[in-house]
Formats: C-alpha cells, structure tokens, sequence
C-alpha cells in the first residue's frame, strides 16, 4: 500500500533552503498497523502529507494505493462548522457511494464506537478538543479507505479513550485489510502496532517489531550505520565510541564513564495570594438537540506563583473551564473574577482590554499567521500589548523554548509540535500574570513535554499564575496542584475540592 524510497523533500524559504526529508524509505502492507514515531520537527507529518498528495517531493520515488483518507492535527478542518458532525460523517459515506440510509448508520456506530454515542447533531463549537479528535477519525474512516494516514490522533486523549482510539485503529486495519500510518508521541502506540518505525532529521533510522524492543537500524546504500541519539544516550555513549568487530555484530563502547545521575525535583512553592476565583460557576450550551452543563456549579481558586493542573476524561469541561477565568466566555451562572475585576459583568471590550493587559493564552490550535516569519508571529502578540521594540523580547522567548534557530522559518513550514511550541513562547514572553494553556504539550515528544512542562513550572514560580489543561503526567508531576475534573465538575478528594477558599 506504501512504498517511498529515498524521498526527499526540500522547502525554499526566504532564509534558505530547508530540508524536511531526507532520503526517507518506508513499505507498509495491507493489514498493516505502523506508528512512525520521532521527536518534533522530525519529518513524521511531512512524511503524511507526501502520501496524502499534499506534499509534492523533490526527489526519490513514492506509491500509494487507495482510496486514501488523512486526520490531520487540525480536527476543524475535517469537521468544518457548517454541519452536525453526524451529518459529515454521513456525508463522507455517501460520497463514496453508501446509500442513505445506511451512511446514516454508518455515523452513528462509528460515533458510538469513539465514545460520542448520541452526539451525532452536536457541532464541532460544541465539542471539547479531544471529542473534535475523534469525530474527525470516524469522518475519515467513515468511507472504509484501503490507506489511512493519522496524525497524533491520541495527543488530547485522556488515557483511556487514547487505548480506545488506538484499538480502533488496529481493528480497521486487521478486520478490513486497510493500512494505517499512525504518526504519534504516544507510547501505547507501540504496544498495539505491527510495526514502529522511528524518524529523526527526516531520515527513517530504524524500528520495532510490534510490541517486543527487539530494535533494528538502518544501513544505508554507503555503508553508514544510523543510529538513533536516544539510543546512544541510552548506552551512556557520548562524543566518542570504541569499535570493535565479532562474527556477525559491529560491538560499540562507549569510552568515558557516563553515569546518569538522578536529579531530584526542585521544592515547588505552594503560591501566594489569590489571583483567580471561581464561585457558583455554571456554563450551559443548549441547542435543539441537546442540553450540557461544561461547567456545573464550580468553586476554585487559583493562586498567584502556582502552577495548576487540570486533568480529566475528554469533553468534561476543562478547555471551557479556561476559557471562563481568561474571559473568553461567560458563565451562565455565577462569578469569575481576576484580581479585583469581576469577567462577569465586563463588556466584552473591556474583557479584550484585561486580556490584553493580564491574560495570555496558549490555545489547542496554535493559530499563527503562516504568512509570518516564526520570530514576527511571537513579535505581533507583544506588539497587540503595546511593546514597540518587541524583536529582542520575542526572540528571548523563543530562545528559552529552543525555538531560536527557527525564528526566521515561515510559520506555514512548522511541525505541529513546532508550531505549538511557537505559540506557547508567544504567550510567554508576554509576561503576563495569568498563563491559560490547553493541552500545551499533546503534540509533542517526551524530550519537549518535559521541557515545556519545566517552563511552565518555572514561570509560576517567578509569580506567575499557570492553569493548563493536560493529559500528559509529565505536566502533573510538576504541577502545584492537580484538579480533576469529570462532568462539568470538580472531583471530591482530587486536589481541587468545591470550595470557595484558595487551593494550595
């Protein structure tokens, strides 16, 4: 179904030339299962949209067989805002010939199959970020494609409903002799594919058959063993290694004594006064389908110089949540207020003033402008607060993100991980009191969540306040504090009871 050999695919940028590709090989059979996984930036979701067609390639050879469908990162592309999302799953059926009737049929066992029984009139505003994720897999598969190309379809899944989604995956492949090419960061990928097939600087360097770690690399047409740096970090291999030869085996030892040291977290501060306060807070949507309560009642507080967590199952409130404390959205009910301004009876000119002033937000879609240099999207969000020299400062936060090398790339050539990460530097070099991230780490390897996760950690204790929706434990581990969340609501004995005084 998949044979690329040697792809090649080069970006012509103002700055020069970049190079997403770099001789690139991959097979992969019908009834096959095959997560490509690599750090981001690496090439996976170029790899995609070449087998997509979306892509053309500068060199090398590709074929595909079809029909062929995509999930890209961006659900709102394949749910649009014009239709029930069972009606375009529906419409994705028919197109490929299915008859009414059971095109409708279709929409609602593949929705009940994902877990969004029952939601087939909700729109995509109406779902949470992870339910967009998953009704745009069941658009995609609605029509039973022979090659389905997925990427990051598991990135703002709690853990349950991401095991769901990846069974899913390995049924449609088996049961209906289709081939998928899961681009992911998830390890639980590996666990349930055929195959791994690992990806870094655009070069395929080796894989995993199924779920075992039995490993093998690539030996290129020259002769050049590539190997993974992980793997080598994980060998305590550094600058130089000593070759030696056996029957049948290339032995490499590492020549300095490499020991890895456990580093004990840092003592986190418990936060100081009050910055944000929740009391009664309800937010209903009604439509003629149907009527949820996102939020339900909540008490909270959030504290300056404190990083907050808030984890739970998918669509149970928390982007909604966020979207309440940066006066993105009023409640139904109740009152926000942030510092000693209450969002409840703003204007919503005076709500986009304290945003600008107090309020960065780091959103699930990055929303960049693709026309701009890296470094002038970071630029245009301190330029909106009034910052006239904003280069330097942009350029500082980018710099803390590892983003500097990028600064001059197009926003439009970015990875989804680059790009996220791009958004999330944007926000911080406001310097603002009250960071808002959303799942700020779901598209991004385990290196890069950790690091993101470790700044978000050190803004809050340099007196910011961070509330981040997450399902990444890589997050939690370093938060202040955990709230959990399950309809709507605040769970009782989860770090976050409903309670008007302010959570440590």
């Amino acid at each position: 179904m998949v044979d690329a050999r040697k792809v090649f695919v080069v970006h012509e940028t103002a700055s020069g030339n970049v190079v997403s590709l770099q001789g690139a090989s991959l097979q992969v059979d019908a009834g096959e299962l095959v997560a490509v996984m690599g750090p981001s930036g690496s090439g996976k979701s170029t790899l995609l949209n070449c087998l997509a067609g979306l892509q053309p390639i500068t060199a090398g050879t590709l074929r595909v067989g079809g029909p062929v469908a995509t999930v890209a990162q961006d659900a709102a592309k394949a749910l649009g805002d014009d239709q029930a999302i069972g009606t375009r799953i529906a419409l994705r059926a028919r197109l490929a010939g299915t008859r009414r009737h059971a095109a409708r049929a279709r929409a609602a066992e593949l929705l009940a199959r994902v877990g969004l029984e029952g939601r087939e009139h909700a729109r995509r505003a109406q779902l949470s970020g992870g339910e967009q994720q998953r009704a745009a897999l069941c658009v995609a598969i609605a029509a039973r494609p022979k090659l389905l190309l997925v990427d990051e379809v598991t990135g703002q899944l709690d853990a349950a409903t991401g095991r769901g989604i990846l069974a899913l995956l390995k049924e449609l492949a088996h049961d209906e002799q289709a081939a998928v090419l899961l681009a992911t960061h998830d390890p639980r990928a590996t666990e349930v594919a055929d195959r791994t097939v690992t990806i870094r600087d655009g070069r395929v360097t080796g894989e995993y058959q199924g779920g075992t770690q039995r490993r093998y690399v690539f030996v290129d047409d020259g002769g050049l063993l590539r190997l993974d740096p992980d793997d080598l970090k994980a060998a305590g291999i550094a600058e130089h290694a000593e070759v030696s030869l056996a029957p049948g085996a290339v032995i490499l030892r590492g020549t300095g004594n490499h020991r890895l040291h456990a580093v004990e977290p840092p003592e986190r501060a418990q936060g100081g006064d009050t910055l944000v306060r929740l009391e009664h807070v309800r937010r209903r949507f009604v439509t003629k389908a149907e009527t949820i309560d996102a939020v339900a009642g909540v008490h909270l507080a959030f504290k300056r110089g404190a990083f907050h967590a808030l984890v739970g199952p998918s669509g149970c409130g928390k982007t909604s949540l966020l979207h309440l404390i940066a006066g993105l959205d009023r409640p139904d009910h109740g009152r926000v207020t942030l510092g000693d301004l209450d969002l409840t009876t703003q204007t919503r000119e005076q709500l986009a003033t304290i945003r600008r002033d107090l309020v960065a937000v780091v959103p699930q879609v990055s929303a960049l402008v693709a026309g701009l240099s890296v470094l002038d999207n970071v630029a245009l969000g301190l330029r909106a607060r009034g910052v006239r020299d904003a280069k330097p400062q942009a350029l500082a936060a980018l710099t803390r993100l590892g983003l500097q090398d990028l600064a001059q790339r197009p926003a439009a050539g970015l990875s989804g991980g680059e790009r996220q990460r791009v958004a999330l530097a944007r926000a911080l070099a406001t310097r603002a009191p009250l960071i808002v991230a959303d799942e700020p780490t779901a598209n991004l390897d385990e290196a890069n969540a950790i690091k993101v996760a470790e700044l978000l950690a050190d803004t809050a204790a340099q007196g910011a306040c961070v509330v981040c929706a997450t399902h990444d434990a890589s997050v939690t581990a370093r938060a202040t504090t955990v709230i959990a969340m399950r309809d709507g609501k605040v769970a009782p004995g989860a770090g976050g009871a409903q309670a008007p005084p302010a959570i440590a």
